[in-house]
């Protein structure tokens, strides 16, 4: 019996996911310079039905004029469900015309990984015939019944897939879930009703080299509650989470950025296990505890995620090519 190694999805720094409506051009440029690590423009629920088509093309018009790697941001386009007529223009019209701009597409409300393959195949397709040089990748929102009881088949889906996404108000939904706010705890419920749910969906990101991200915090007038719901996720191993509202940018970059005194520790627990593997020994102690590679495991995590905050500094530069 073989296993099968999945690399982990390329590098991408993704503490806080800012979500403009594409039906919103005058909030582009403003997104553009905040400092969100990613923005994805979105053509789904955050657009009316008689507004899609406007903002298809508000979108391609974003990619094409602002230079959203040279301000150091992954951007990505939220397209329309694959149940819906307005998805295959989406894919078409964007990467057709812009695709050479854009990092990735972030495909809702994905139920078995045949929905993930639709879209794969007309990447594959577009990028062929338009000359797109580097591979868009994929991210998908998990926030149905199907989708959270096929997770890790989802997961494996494709191998342009870098992400999954936690969607908590339409999971509700699905699940016809009392609950009392969008990424809030229900009072009534003995703890977070959505832990088996978020553990679930991270746990099959790391078996298959993904990232996993949270969703909204709904009410953006109540910072605190915002905090506790990133930090309860953060425990859990998610690398980010959505900002609906600006505000919520700074607050996800805190929670998900590791504070100075934890890189220093990480920093000294691996060097520290260094300097015991010279010496023949496979664990040490610091500050009074055992360390050994776990500890280190634990630690490089910590040290990765420091290196790319800062170069996320100095982005890389952009790429200079055209569609065919």
């Amino acid at each position: 019996m073989s296993l099968t190694r999945y690399e982990p999805a390329r590098p991408r720094l993704q503490r806080s996911e800012l979500a403009v409506p594409g039906s919103q051009p005058g909030l582009f440029k403003k997104a553009l310079e905040s400092e969100a690590d990613y923005v994805f423009l979105d053509l789904e629920d955050a657009v009316a039905p008689a507004d899609k088509e406007p903002a298809r093309k508000n979108v391609v018009t974003a990619l094409l004029e602002h230079e959203w790697r040279d301000h150091g941001k992954t951007v990505c386009v939220r397209i329309n469900g694959i149940d819906t007529h307005y998805m295959y223009r989406d894919v078409v019209d964007v990467v057709e015309q812009a695709g050479h701009r854009l990092d990735c597409l972030l495909v809702p409300k994905v139920g078995v990984p045949a929905d993930v393959y639709l879209v794969d195949a007309l990447l594959t397709q577009i990028e062929a015939a338009r000359g797109i040089p580097h591979r868009i990748g994929i991210e998908v929102l998990i926030e149905t019944a199907l989708g959270m009881a096929n997770v890790e088949a989802i997961a494996q889906a494709s191998r342009r897939l870098e992400a999954m996404h936690f969607g908590v108000a339409d999971l509700a939904a699905s699940l016809r879930a009392r609950t009392v706010s969008i990424g809030g705890l229900n009072p009534d419920y003995p703890g977070d009703q959505w832990h088996a749910a978020l553990a679930r969906l991270v746990t099959a990101c790391r078996a298959y080299g993904l990232r996993a991200i949270d969703g909204p915090y709904g009410d953006f007038r109540d910072p605190q509650g915002y905090v506790a719901a990133a930090r309860r996720v953060a425990a859990l191993g998610y690398e980010g989470k959505w900002a609906i509202h600006p505000s919520q940018i700074s607050l996800a970059n805190d929670v998900f950025t590791p504070p100075a005194a934890e890189v220093e520790r990480a920093r000294r627990i691996l060097a520290a296990l260094d300097e015991a593997a010279r010496e023949g020994r496979g664990a040490a102690q610091l500050d009074g505890r055992m360390i050994d590679a776990a500890s280190a495991r634990m630690a490089e995590n910590i040290v990765q995620t420091a290196a790319a905050i800062a170069a996320r500094r100095k982005p890389a530069p952009t790429v200079a090519a055209t569609p065919a």
